[in-house]
């Protein structure tokens, strides 16, 4: 049972392009022209800063990393990249990266792909894809450096001060950063450390999402626990008080809202379309089988609970909430009691000797659902679930001797086998998420402020591109996902142009702070959207 994969596409389609409104948009070639908002002979001065040594830290948004992948296309076009060629008009230096081998993006572990290639838009199709070609980035062919883009992706604030972070025996462990790994100066060195060995003059510092993300990107699961609040004040504290303590200057930037990127936006929560031919037939046996559940609902006093399915409307997918209380017990007994249950397992063509055992599974996949209501939030890889039969359970209920055909219609992901946590933010993991970004963002503004630091409120900004839109030059901006030009294919990070939006953020808080008088970059110049 496949139900509305790509109902999210519709919107995509009917709403057109937006963000590719230049012809640079369909180009390999990320950026083209980056000086058109300098005036000629114009003069460009650093002010009080000094921008010879610029040395830019932080996790995958500084590495340059989009559309689910890092890139040497990608990197071309990091903010810390589109930073240090405007810092070169007033006394810069070169900036170099860890530039990978090609633009398929994924990473090689003695030849094993550990990471997937970059996504890339499909216009045929209309969906996204894995670009075509295989990765040749193997992070055993070790890279020499020093580089001034020290962004590694997937670190958190306290990996920046982690030993043996590149150190490639403890990669599949998960004790090292296979990122880290091709461009420590040493398998037992630190972030921080390689950042300090070049003597910054200036930095960048963007580090901490992955602190929350990870919570967030797992439907809050637990697998990856928000940060101890200690340990990020703790490790925060150092990262700033080393990288000025010979007396740089720098910019310091907090953490956006992760729920306000289409990562969390896109999916709706009622993607059940009645007019999709394999669902809309199916709703009236879906809401006779309901039937019964429902009326044990009610009789335990949580009708709320009830799942229907509308025949005229989209309907809302049932998920596990592990919040509510579980009454997997109670289900199963009051079924159990029903003189009447006995015929309505007969009516799946199983005896009625298995009424007990039917009783026991409908209490196990039903004691913590309910149907998703507009205050939850589906990830994006959902869409790519949702009506799909899960294997495991389809194997579970023949294991307890239920028919494959039969298992199979109890399997169907989100319609009578409910999300599991991982697929959907919960309103509590929300609070949980928001609670932390606060928090969070507290301690990098006050360090901010003790260090005398120039500071970009990027949570404020994005919370502006999603709420209202973002003019560009003569791109208008959105958060929407494919169509609104700011974020990439992943849902999480920024295209090309996102980036050099956030460049010129910076540029221009860099200029109040410290009097220099850089230029900003042309958005436009940059690409919204990969089709190649």
């Amino acid at each position: 049972m496949k139900i509305n994969n790509n109902l999210w596409l519709l919107a995509i389609m009917l709403l057109g392009f937006t963000a590719c409104d230049s012809e640079d948009d369909s180009l390999a070639d990320p950026y083209i022209n980056q000086t058109e908002t300098e005036t000629p002979n114009q003069t460009f001065t650093n002010g009080t800063a000094n921008f010879s040594k610029f040395v830019s830290i932080g996790n995958s948004l500084t590495a340059g990393y989009s559309d689910g992948a890092l890139f040497a296309k990608g990197q071309e076009v990091s903010f810390p990249n589109i930073l240090a060629q405007r810092f070169s008009l007033a006394g810069g230096g070169t900036f170099t990266q860890p530039t990978m081998n090609d633009n398929v993006g994924g990473l090689l572990l003695n030849g094993t792909p550990i990471a997937s290639q970059r996504l890339i838009f499909d216009l045929a199709n209309q969906t996204p894809v894995p670009v075509s070609g295989s990765p040749s980035t193997d992070i055993t062919n070790v890279l020499s450096g020093p580089f001034n883009n020290m962004g590694v992706p997937g670190a958190k604030s306290f990996h920046l001060l982690a030993p043996n972070y590149g150190d490639v025996a403890g990669v599949m462990t998960g004790t090292a950063n296979p990122y880290f790994v091709r461009m420590a100066s040493s398998p037992s060195t630190t972030v921080i450390a390689d950042a300090m060995a070049q003597t910054p003059t200036f930095f960048s510092l963007w580090i901490g999402n992955n602190d929350v993300l990870g919570y967030a990107t797992t439907g809050g699961d637990g697998t990856d626990p928000i940060t101890n609040q200690a340990m990020f004040d703790t490790a925060m504290a150092g990262i700033v008080a080393t990288l000025t303590s010979n007396g740089a200057d720098g910019i310091i930037s907090n953490i956006p809202n992760v729920t306000d990127t289409p990562y969390f936006t896109t999916v709706p929560y009622d993607p059940l379309d009645p007019s999709n031919p394999d669902f809309g037939p199916q709703i009236p046996t879906l809401n006779a089988v309901f039937g019964q559940l429902n009326q044990v609902y009610a009789y335990l006093g949580v009708p709320e609970r009830s799942i229907v399915f509308s025949s005229s409307a989209a309907s809302a997918v049932v998920i596990k909430d592990e919040s509510l209380a579980d009454i997997s017990a109670q289900i199963t007994a009051v079924l159990n009691a029903s003189p009447t249950f006995p015929a309505f397992v007969q009516s799946f063509g199983l005896p009625a000797a298995a009424a007990p055992i039917v009783a026991n599974l409908l209490g196990q996949m039903y004691g913590q659902t309910r149907q998703a209501n507009a205050n939850d939030l589906l990830v994006l890889p959902s869409r790519n679930v949702i009506g799909t039969i899960n294997s495991d359970s389809v194997a579970y209920l023949m294991g307890q001797g239920l028919p494959q055909n039969l298992a199979a219609q109890f399997s169907a992901e989100g319609i009578t086998y409910p999300l599991e946590d991982k697929w959907v933010l919960l309103p509590t993991e929300q609070s949980d998420i928001a609670s932390a970004t606060t928090a969070f963002n507290q301690t990098i503004e006050n360090l901010a402020m003790q260090y005398d630091l120039a500071y970009f409120d990027v949570n404020t900004f994005f919370g502006e591109v999603a709420s209202t839109g973002y003019q560009a030059g003569s791109a208008f901006m959105t958060a929407d996902y494919v169509t609104g030009g700011t974020f990439s294919l992943d849902g999480i990070h920024p295209s090309p142009r996102g980036y050099a939006v956030i460049a010129n953020q910076m540029i221009n808080i860099i200029n109040t702070k410290y009097g220099s008088n850089l230029p900003t970059v042309n958005p436009v110049d940059y690409t919204g959207l990969y089709i190649d």
